[in-house]
């Protein structure tokens, strides 16, 4: 804690300011005190790298369609290995994580947290390495919020890098809580390693199918180490109070100690047992990696306490084995039972599916509604408890009503049967045989609809299909020792508590905890979830936490859902959820519980614009406006009136920051020609352009006082580029292929204090290139720069933004300054 409090009091420590410089100054001396403490045997290398410049081109995530180009970056790297064992030194374990914040907060989680988890952790094992076969480097490096640049620096151009056998990134989602393991591989062998050794594990493959399949809109330096470096390995992130992300609110006074205590701890145990394995030699680790896709690790824990991890290989049999089963045993039935069993069987599904149409259209009517009566869309972001009220309780009404209605169906079709196989029974006794025998098949729709999801989860290879494993077949050997008959002259019973205590208490104790963490992460997640202000319609992000809590009642409660019916108490839990929203909706339409507050702040941005575009580098007049745009849905009436500096909000004025637009926001063109100068504006200098069949063209950029700049090109025209450092002719982006996004490709710039301002880029068009497509608007380069100062309408602006408001940072956000240039296709 000593060490987040030093380096959260530097404040915000971005890429190319003093404070970061402070920051790794800071870290820089810890490990040299590290170093002249270490066991005798234990040999301590501290090294201040200073990368040089360099490109990072990744396939995948939201990096995908962009070149991130680097320089000026230090980290500090420590390795840590036995003195004795020569070896060692070639067979390295890497912990990494940043030092570097987002301009907006001071990074108390994100990650100030994980570099003093790593300090700790390296002060143990200078005092036990000597024991290792291997060594361990720890990365304390930066750039990381600029687009994981700081781990590909390091990958691609320090000599330890190539010693490497396996990586472990720490990172941060939020603040506090446990950090969990929320990706791994492609090598099962570090989470194996992790079960054994972790002292409290936490670990869901479910995060990592979330992740991996681009739902959770974000990245870490761990796809720097897979896909640049080939290596396998564990990334651990803190996921609790998501919304404080990249804001102010990433702060010491949120963070709890026993956060660190729980990552170091587990840690400590998994390198101490990991290090002195010989599994990491290269070879090794290639075959494994060879049939990892084959062979990939399914792992969960059991309230953090126990570990579980199986191959795919073993989980291919389970699932099949399981299928075939249950294939067998409802395909008896059905031909035990005749027509009849079959159409009880429709009727069961179809109950199904009512259960979920009503369910999510109950959950999913509050969350239209939320912004027509309420001063924000998501209202329930500072209370998260809300949404127990708001979606629960609804999606609950609506999957009973569903299935009820389901139920009604079945138990006419059923009594029916009855009638006419039964004829010497009376009406009321046919009727309660009824009853009883469709809530039997209710339950038993149940087991259909996790077989289902086995199935599908199965085919696909979805490594959390193993939740449907568990739901499906801890009810059903419930039932079947509890409940089922071979005889279909027995006369049916009602259910038995006991089966559904005895068939859930598993499955929800193997994933209860983790639906209700997920839950508050896709609450947390509604404060940045607008990535285009404006962009998105304003239920959307309430719609997705409805769908969400809608799936997981439909899921998890189809059993219990099953023993109302008959119960007698379907109209007063029925009457009790209507109640329990209501009361929900009362509480938000009065503002009692307000959307956001000082620790849970709304995330906004704040800055001051200056267009300026013109033929070959002559700038017109510049524009120049102060803009406010929020990432959370709704209007921003509230916080203009609190500002009250003049702004108009509306949709009229779409600003194209390069990496985003914003289609909704707020603007004032009043005192916004000071703090900035002409000299401060980018420009775009056509030099030499043969206008042949192989057309190319060269292009100046002088970014002036910038280091951090966004660069679009448009692929409708251009087919390939190289981008150079005119002032030292260092070539920084090769000829080769390049993906782009909505026809641009991006080049994302960021550099350290003495960082390079003047670039030489060449452009290779594409054939047929004269015509020019709608879809560009004539543009052939889109510039933006941004400069961290504050001019004195922003200062002015920052000072009145109301409490509940905080900056928001990403790679892709705009400083609080910014120039927007470009160049037209016809220059």
């Amino acid at each position: 804690m000593k060490h987040v409090k030093e380096l959260t009091q530097l404040g915000p420590h971005p890429v190319g300011s003093d404070n970061l410089e402070l920051g790794l100054q800071y870290v820089l001396e810890m490990a040299e005190s590290i170093k002249k403490t270490a066991h005798w045997e234990v040999d301590v290398e501290v090294d201040l790298f200073h990368a040089s410049s360099g490109a990072n081109l990744l396939a995948g995530g939201p990096f995908k369609g962009k070149t991130l180009v680097y320089s000026d970056l230090k980290h500090v790297v420590v390795r840590i290995s036995p003195k004795y064992v020569s070896e060692a030194a070639d067979s390295a374990i890497l912990v990494s994580s940043h030092i570097d914040t987002v301009y907006s907060g001071e990074g108390a989680g994100d990650c100030s947290s994980c570099v003093a988890v790593m300090l700790e952790l390296a002060r143990g094992i200078s005092h036990w390495a000597h024991g290792f076969k291997n060594s361990v480097i720890f990365l304390f490096n930066t750039g990381e919020e600029e687009g994981l640049n700081g781990a590909h620096s390091f990958i691609t151009q320090h000599p330890w890098s190539s010693t490497i056998r396996m990586a472990i990134d720490l990172e941060a989602m939020g603040i506090g809580g446990t950090s969990a393991i929320f990706q791994v591989g492609p090598d099962p062998l570090a989470i194996e390693n992790f079960a054994l050794a972790a002292k409290y594990p936490s670990a869901q493959i479910l995060a990592q199918d979330l992740f991996t399949s681009g739902v959770i809109k974000s990245t870490t330096d761990f796809q720097v180490y897979k896909e640049v470096a080939g290596l396998s390995g564990l990334d651990f992130a803190y996921a609790d109070n998501t919304a404080v992300y990249h804001t102010k609110n990433d702060k010491l006074k949120l963070l709890k100690a026993g956060s660190l205590q729980h990552l170091g701890e587990n840690m400590l145990a998994f390198l101490l047992h990991t290090a002195t394995s010989s599994q990491l030699s290269k070879g090794q680790a290639m075959a494994v990696n060879e049939k990892a896709d084959s062979d990939a690790a399914i792992y969960f824990d059991i309230l953090g306490t126990y570990m579980v991890v199986f191959r795919q290989r073993f989980a291919n049999i389970l699932y099949n084995s399981v299928i075939m089963q249950s294939i067998m045993i409802w395909a008896t039935s059905l031909v035990m039972g005749g027509s009849p069993a079959a159409i009880s069987l429709s009727l069961s599904l179809l109950s199904i599916i009512l259960m979920w149409i009503c369910s999510l259209i109950f959950s999913s009517t509050i969350a239209f509604i939320l912004p027509l009566i309420s001063s924000s869309p998501v209202p329930f972001i500072s209370n998260p408890w809300l949404i127990l009220g708001l979606f629960a309780s609804p999606a609950f009404l609506g999957a009973l009503t569903g299935q009820h209605i389901g139920y009604v169906i079945l138990k006419s079709y059923i009594s029916r049967v009855f009638s006419k196989k039964m004829e010497n029974l009376s009406p009321v006794v046919q009727s309660n045989w009824a009853k009883l025998e469709a809530e039997r098949s209710l339950y038993k729709s149940g087991l259909l609809q996790w077989l289902i999801l086995l199935i599908v989860g199965h085919y696909f290879k979805v490594g959390s299909t193993y939740l449907a494993l568990v739901w499906l077949v801890s009810p059903a050997f419930a039932y079947g020792m509890l409940e089922a008959t071979l005889s279909p002259a027995r006369a049916p019973k009602a259910l038995k508590t006991i089966t559904l205590l005895f068939g859930l208490s598993v499955p929800f104790l193997i994933s209860g905890g983790m639906f209700i963490r997920l839950a508050g992460t896709v609450v947390g997640m509604a404060v940045r979830f607008d990535r285009n202000p404006g962009g998105s319609p304003e239920w959307l992000g309430s719609v997705i936490v409805a769908v969400y809590i809608s799936a997981v009642i439909c899921l998890t409660l189809v059993y219990l859902l099953s023993y109302i019916h008959i119960s007698g108490a379907t109209k007063l839990i029925a009457i009790s959820s209507f109640i329990v929203c209501g009361l929900s909706l009362t509480v938000v339409i009065s503002g009692i519980i307000p959307p956001f507050t000082e620790d849970i702040s709304r995330a906004v941005n704040v800055v001051h614009v200056v267009e300026a575009s013109g033929r070959n580098g002559e700038h017109k007049e510049p524009i120049s406006y102060i803009s406010l745009f929020s990432t959370t849905p709704g209007k921003l009436t509230k916080e203009i009136e609190h500002i009250d500096e003049g702004f108009v909000c509306g949709r009229e004025k779409i600003i194209d920051f390069v990496t985003f637009s914003t289609s909704y926001g707020c603007w004032t063109n009043s005192n916004s020609v000071n703090g900035w100068t002409k000299n401060d504006i980018p420009t775009l200098n056509v030099g030499t352009d043969s206008k042949t069949d192989e057309r190319f063209t060269e292009v100046t950029i002088d970014t002036k006082i910038s280091t951090r700049w966004t660069l679009a090109i448009n692929t409708n025209k251009i087919q390939d580029f190289r981008l150079k450092d005119a002032e030292i002719g260092e070539e920084l982006v090769q000829i080769g292929t390049k993906s782009g996004s909505d026809g641009w490709h991006i080049i994302q710039y960021s550099g350290g204090k003495n960082g390079p301002k003047r670039f030489g880029l060449t452009l290779y068009w594409v054939k047929n290139h004269t015509q020019v497509t709608n879809d560009d608007h004539g543009l052939l380069l889109k510039l933006r720069t941004d400069v961290d100062r504050l001019t004195p309408k922003v200062k002015r602006v920052l000072e009145k933004l109301p409490s509940w408001c905080s900056l928001f940072g990403k790679s892709t956000s705009p400083s609080t300054l910014a120039f927007l240039n470009n160049l037209r296709v016809d220059f």
